[in-house]
């Protein structure tokens, strides 16, 4: 039975894809669960408008990531950590933490998985983080100051 699926299913296939399946997979597992629909000619049309749009939507994402890549090459973020005497932090800052100061002081969107970080920061000073989106490279400097 040919079916077109709704959701990336492990051994089947990707969201939109058409596949041929058997009878049974088709009518007992993916069709009741919501994960495919017959693959009639009707289907085909309406999937291929959502992807359709879908791949818009993330291309005016992916740009806008770029502009604001762009923007945020050598820009300063600065935050306050409590740290020890010696300059050590109390707790180690990740990408996760970075992300809500980048929105605040600068008004950028930027996902947590374009911030390139081997481990998490543990130390007062200027660190120099590195953005990547596919080919294209930004970086800028996170600068932690203790708190007072």
């Amino acid at each position: 039975m040919k079916i077109i699926l709704l959701k990336n299913i492990v051994g089947v296939g990707k969201k939109y894809e058409t596949k041929d399946v058997s009878d049974g997979h088709a009518l007992n597992m993916l069709i009741p669960r919501g994960f495919a629909v017959p693959a009639t000619p009707e289907a085909s049309k309406r999937i291929q408008g959502e992807f359709s749009k879908i791949e818009g939507e993330q291309k005016i994402h992916s740009d806008l990531l770029l502009k604001n890549l762009k923007d945020l090459d050598g820009v300063v973020i600065t935050m306050l950590e409590k740290a020890n005497e010696k300059g050590h932090l109390f707790a180690g800052i990740h990408k996760n933490e970075i992300i809500p100061e980048i929105q605040k002081q600068t008004r950028l969107q930027v996902d947590a998985e374009h911030i390139v970080l081997d481990k998490p920061i543990k130390e007062l000073g200027d660190h120099n983080i590195d953005m990547k989106i596919g080919d294209k490279k930004a970086s800028f400097i996170l600068r932690v100051e203790k708190t007072k």
